[in-house]
């Protein structure tokens, strides 16, 4: 089914009017899936309007009437310490949830993102019986590609994001439903970068290099030095040049006054969250690979992509690595649309050569109508479309247990 189909297949999806209640589970671990799940929520309302919604939700979830039995808080858990120490609960939340679910089947079990806890649930929910879906692909497509297989045990039908995503499951034979980017629809199509400076207190005459070190203390630490390096290389050519850093969260806040703190010499203003601001304010963005790209890509910004990791890391990771691109615009463009300099090509001469590429604006227009045509692609009406698919998967469902009852 192709991306319009999709975005208009939420008219003739079934709809509840035979008065019966439909129950759907829903656990959703972090706060991007809270707002998944409350905008999932609201679209299943208009097709089941006597529907209950249960499971693990935060708070606009629960504005929507969801009744969450854990505190979604449990299951947001960062770094490699804290989830060991937090195990024991997570473990004893998971055995708890599919005894609920397989002593009392929902009409459809959806996990939205958070792969590692959830996944394990709907592959012992599908071996129930229970309709289970997934919100939300892993980077299976990117790495480690061996655990489609688990999630073909697992899952009835996969909601995804991106248009490249859709094709991998397609290839697996895992069924799938491309319901576009919630992203695309909340960033505007034409961002106001003037309005965006007044905001930050930005000189509006100078051009402005925003720099993304990354969210987990782990990148910042390993990608700050490296692009404070091309910033001071940069100065020498462009000594105009403004430099803003967003900190992530207070913690990163933190971590990036120390580092610029040995720097005085570079005029960086740092300021906490505001990344989208910080983006829209932008001539162009040096940027560490992840969703920012596609944040950069949705604002219209030319960039360049970069990572780097430990060596030894680097080495036991890559014959895993299965993509031609690191980036999300690269992935869907399917051709090398922005510049990425990955691990040994990240030098401080070559991320300098390409920041300067990045801020003539020579070819912008064309590369702004890329842009353009890509955000199109994934703007669809994301929790409609996921509905309409949910919904059809309950129908197919019920039809195939009616046809099995009746006699021949």
């Amino acid at each position: 089914m192709d991306s319009q189909s999709h975005s208009q297949s939420h008219n003739n999806a079934p709809v509840d009017t035979d008065g019966s209640a439909p129950v759907f589970a829903i656990i959703a671990g972090e706060a991007s899936g809270d707002t998944l799940g409350a905008d999932l929520i609201r679209a299943l309302k208009r097709l089941f309007p006597n529907a209950r919604f249960e499971g693990i939700g935060g708070p606009k979830m629960s504005a929507e009437g969801f009744v969450s039995h854990y505190q979604m808080d449990r299951l947001s858990v960062m770094g490699l310490i804290e989830p060991l120490k937090r195990l024991p609960e997570l473990l004893r939340m998971r055995r708890e949830i599919i005894q609920r679910y397989s002593d009392t089947p929902p009409s459809a079990f959806i996990g939205i993102d958070s792969p590692d806890f959830n996944l394990g649930i709907e592959k012992a929910l599908h071996s129930a019986g229970v309709k289970t879906v997934h919100y939300v692909s892993p980077s299976v497509w990117a790495w480690r590609q061996g655990r489609i297989k688990n999630i073909k045990r697992s899952v009835d039908l996969m909601l995804c994001l991106l248009p490249f995503e859709k094709a991998f499951y397609l290839q697996h034979e895992v069924p799938v439903a491309f319901v576009g980017h919630p992203l695309a629809g909340q960033i505007p199509q034409r961002p106001d970068t003037n309005e965006a400076r007044q905001s930050l207190s930005i000189d509006q005459d100078r051009p402005l290099l925003t720099i993304m070190p990354g969210s987990r203390g782990s990148e910042v630490e390993l990608m700050t030095e490296l692009f404070l390096d091309v910033a001071g290389e940069l100065l020498k050519t462009h000594p105009q040049l403004q430099f803003v850093i967003p900190a992530a969260n207070a913690d990163r806040q933190l971590q990036l006054e120390a580092i610029l703190a040995s720097r005085p010499e570079l005029p960086v203003k740092l300021i906490e969250q505001q990344s989208l601001l910080a983006m829209e304010a932008a001539d162009a963005v040096l940027l560490t690979s992840g969703t920012t790209a596609l944040e950069a890509m949705l604002l219209k910004k030319p960039m360049v992509v970069s990572y780097r990791m430990g060596n030894i890391s680097y080495k036991l990771i890559k014959p895993f690595i299965k993509t031609a691109y690191a980036s999300i615009p690269n992935l869907l463009a399917n051709k090398m649309l922005v510049p990425e300099l990955i691990q040994q090509d990240a030098t401080v001469e070559n991320l300098r050569s390409a920041v300067v590429a990045a801020l003539d604006s020579s070819n912008r227009d064309q590369l702004v109508a890329s842009f353009d045509q890509l955000h199109e692609q994934i703007n669809l009406d994301s929790g409609n479309c996921a509905a309409a698919a949910i919904a059809r998967l309950i129908s197919q469902s019920e039809n195939s247990s009616l046809s099995e009852e009746s006699p021949e």
